[in-house]
């Protein structure tokens, strides 16, 4: 028993500890994510007979010959039939793009996530995409990845400091074997997730990045979402082009990600039934817009690939445009679960492709490349809806392996993220927690602190006294952010801390005891992350 005990304080207070620990959540993170990926080619070859329907055309499934290619309206239906009631009995959180909930739960809750999401946020997703649901699986697989930090964490009671950064590491492991992206993954973690920068954060996120990665390609080989040909930036009198697209895509981004809650607004006016049969009732719209447009089936990876690769017209590749980011606003708004960074790239390249055609028809003497613009818009538009510049540039570096394109890669980037941000300080993401009335750039560093601060962490160990009955037991496990009004309430009492309404004394918490610990961390000249 004591060597158990020894192997937990190294675990939870130590930095090998905390190594090992990262190394354990980025195995899970590559797994789920082999997984995650195989669930939703299983679903899509039940429905469709294929692995991907995106790039099939307008026909019929050979599992469902009787319905011709009217089983594009019928699939999103039965999905909602499936995944609607299992979201809305065992984790609403699960409904959505499942990030935002991420960025909740270390910002606000110390990095405490129900264990049950993981597998409900897997089922939900996979089907709904399997089924026509037009998001990506990057939302999904972070929410997967997270929950199952955040569940070793929990059942290890670490302290919240360290719950976060595990967090951070499952959303970083479920990038890295997504995209077979490990660069992107710790940035996505650092920028997205954190939203700090530290040498240990950095460290920790490295290891789960890098352990996913590798666990990934051993079980499931070459990853890659997308084989695009080679471009190079032919002359630098190419470079204003390349900014204008920049300028374009941050509107772009900003407008997709407002169509998308102006689309779910919508929904709810609509919407009297109850919650869990909304995605069958709405799955109909999507059916409908899926029979118009199959190329919005699911992901749409191979869609974008043609794209890119010069296979469609412009007028062709506007359409796509317009469909992907009324497919994914539909998804989401009838309850659909699934990301919104795989729609974006998806918006990004077509839009991009279609600005590279145009530049080429009005200045052929420059020998453009539509594909190159298709490439730098994918970065672009993430970069404009999400505000998040370097793992913008480096998703689509890695993804495409091609380092010629990073100048006008950068510059579209940046230019896209600034103006966005002139436009709306709020991206894609924090707009969702906006809309709920949680604005996380209101958050002092005091704030922050205290919410990544555990009661178990400031109390006094119990010294044999019995406190008043009559005072409110605090839990262990709780912010020390969320009992500030029960301390103010109760001015100058040492409230008892107990593991449970009846459960044994752990100890006490007073307000100088909260005190303390402030001057401490302003002494230290640092706020715990």
């Amino acid at each position: 028993m004591t060597a158990v005990r020894a192997l937990h304080r190294a675990l939870v207070g130590t930095r090998p500890g905390l190594v090992g620990l990262a190394t354990v959540i980025g195995i899970g993170a590559g797994i789920g994510s082999v997984l995650f990926h195989e669930l939703i080619l299983g679903v899509t070859w039940l429905v469709t007979g294929r692995e991907d329907f995106s790039d099939a055309g307008r026909v019929a499934s050979p599992h469902l010959p009787g319905l011709g290619v009217w089983f594009l309206l019928v699939a999103p239906v039965l999905g909602g039939l499936v995944y609607g009631p299992l979201v809305q009995r065992f984790a609403p959180e699960a409904r959505g793009h499942g990030v935002p909930e991420v960025m909740l739960a270390v910002a606000r809750r110390g990095g405490r996530i129900p264990a049950t999401v993981a597998a409900v946020k897997a089922l939900a997703s996979g089907i709904c995409i399997g089924t026509g649901g037009s998001v990506g699986r990057e939302g999904p697989i972070v929410q997967i990845g997270s929950a199952l930090g955040s569940a070793i964490g929990q059942w290890l009671r670490v302290p919240a400091t360290r719950l976060v950064l595990m967090v951070a590491c499952g959303a970083a492991g479920g990038i890295s074997a997504t995209f077979d992206a490990p660069i992107s993954g710790v940035v996505f973690g650092l920028e997205l997730i954190l939203r700090s920068f530290s040498a240990e954060a950095f460290g920790v996120l490295v290891i789960s990045s890098v352990v996913a990665n590798v666990v990934a390609e051993v079980i499931a080989g070459d990853r890659a979402i997308l084989t695009l040909p080679h471009f190079d930036l032919g002359s630098p009198a190419q470079l204003p082009l390349y900014a204008l697209l920049g300028l374009l895509a941050g509107l772009l981004g900003w407008a997709f990600a407002r169509i998308l809650y102006a689309v779910e607004d919508a929904c709810d006016a609509v919407w009297r039934g109850p919650e869990w049969l909304r995605p069958a009732v709405g799955g109909l719209l999507l059916g409908a817009l899926l029979l118009a447009l199959p190329q919005m089936y699911g992901v749409g990876y191979p869609v974008l690939e043609a794209a890119i690769g010069g296979r469609y017209v412009v007028g062709f590749l506007l359409l796509l445009v317009v469909g992907k980011i009324l497919a994914s606003s539909l998804t989401i708004g009838i309850g659909g679960s699934g990301g919104v960074f795989a729609p974006s790239l998806f918006v990004g390249g077509t839009a991009g492709t279609a600005f590279g055609y145009a530049a080429a028809a009005l200045f052929p003497a420059l020998d453009l490349h539509p594909g190159a613009f298709g490439l730098v818009g994918m970065a672009a538009v993430f970069a404009g809806a999400a505000h998040a510049p370097i793992t913008a540039v480096l998703i689509v570096f890695e993804l495409t392996g091609d380092y010629a394109l990073i100048l006008p890669l950068m510059a579209a980037v940046v230019l896209a993220t600034g103006l966005s941000n002139l436009v709306s300080r709020d991206n894609i993401y924090t707009l969702k927690l906006l809309r709920r009335g949680i604005d996380l750039a209101a958050d002092t560093p005091t704030d922050e602190a205290l919410r990544r601060v555990v009661v178990a962490q400031v109390m006094r160990p119990a010294d044999g006294t019995t406190p008043d009955p009559e005072l409110p037991a605090l839990d262990p496990d709780g912010s020390v952010h969320d009992v500030l009004g029960v301390l103010a309430a109760h001015r100058g009492a040492a409230l008892p801390v107990r593991e449970g309404p009846d459960g044994p004394l752990l100890g006490t918490l007073a307000e100088h005891d909260l005190l303390d610990h402030l001057r401490g961390v302003a002494g230290r000249g640092t706020v715990d992350r």
